[in-house]
This record gives structure tokens, C-alpha cells and sequence, in this order.
């Protein structure tokens, strides 16, 4: 009996000691295998980055207005145009080739002088010359209409020369 128990005691130290070290022993984790190094990236069929474009951007045109044009003055009592009409309305010529798009209406304009009727017909005359002059420059004659206002809207109130001078005019404005 000593020896069965001594046997059964030898063997509950050995499983103890069995127990320990199974239990007691911290495993490592098993290294995980080393990745594989990365492909280089592969050349593909593309365009070489494109260079910066060095030229300055363009500042978008300004934008056109009834102002920017100039008035066509006419002597009194005549739709001739002068010289400084015909600078005038090179100057209007430009800006309506610049601007292909514009649609303007031409305005005939007298002094206060005068019948109604006289100015009315007068004014349309005056409208008509700068009509004419600007078609000459190449502008095409569908992109303006002809009025005629006389003296009913003057550009200057007032009852001498000077005043009558700048009413005696042809004026492009924008529809």
C-alpha cells in the first residue's frame, strides 16, 4: 500500500510539474513570415506631367456700356459728318468690332431750335450718316437700329451755343 501510494504520489507530482510547465510557459507567438517586398510601380503609357503654362492668364474683357461709346456732333442745321464725328464713330466702329456680339441702337439728336417735325426728320438724318459711316467700317447693318428723338431728349439743358453744340449729335447705345 506504501508503494501505491507513493506511486499514486509520484504521480500527481509529475502532473502537477506536467501542469506547470505546459501551463506555465508563456508561448511566443510564431513570427509571421516576412512580406514580401512591394513591387516597384509599374510604368504605364502615360503623358509626362504637364509643364506650367508660363504665359500670363488674360484678363477677361471688360465688360461694354453705353458710356464707352462717343457721341458723333454735327454742325447746326447739317447731318454731314465732321471730322471729329468721323474719330468718334472709328472709335465706336472698334469697340463694336471687339464686342461681335453687341446690338446697338443709333440715336439722332438736335438742338432745341427748330419745328418738332424739322428735328425729328433732321435727327433721323443725323442717325442715318453715322448708320452709314459705321456699315462703311465693316460693321454689319444688322446689328443696329436707326431712332430719331429731334430735340426731345437733349443731352444739355441749357439755351446757348454750348449746350446747343453737344445736342447736335448722332449716339450709339446699347439695346
Amino acid at each position: 500500500m506504501k508503494h501505491a501510494m507513493q506511486s499514486r504520489m509520484g504521480f500527481l507530482v509529475l502532473a502537477i510539474c506536467a501542469a506547470a510547465l505546459v501551463g506555465g510557459c508563456v508561448k511566443k507567438p510564431p513570427e509571421a513570415p516576412a512580406a514580401p517586398p512591394s513591387a516597384p510601380p509599374q510604368q504605364t503609357a502615360q503623358q509626362p506631367p504637364a509643364r506650367p503654362d508660363t504665359t500670363p492668364p488674360v484678363p477677361p474683357a471688360p465688360r461694354l456700356s453705353s458710356s464707352d461709346f462717343e457721341p458723333a456732333l454735327f454742325d447746326f442745321d447739317s447731318y454731314t459728318l465732321r471730322q471729329d464725328a468721323r474719330q468718334a464713330l472709328d472709335h465706336d466702329a472698334k469697340l463694336l468690332r471687339d464686342n461681335p456680339d453687341a446690338q446697338v441702337v443709333i440715336e439722332g439728336h438736335c438742338d432745341e431750335r427748330g419745328t418738332a417735325e424739322y428735328n425729328q426728320a433732321l435727327g433721323e438724318k443725323r442717325a442715318q450718316a453715322a448708320r452709314d459711316y459705321l456699315a462703311a467700317a465693316g460693321i454689319s447693318a444688322s446689328r443696329f437700329e436707326v431712332v430719331s428723338y429731334g430735340k426731345e431728349r437733349p443731352f444739355d439743358p441749357g439755351h446757348d451755343e454750348s449746350a446747343w453744340q453737344k445736342n447736335r449729335r448722332a449716339h450709339v447705345v446699347l439695346k
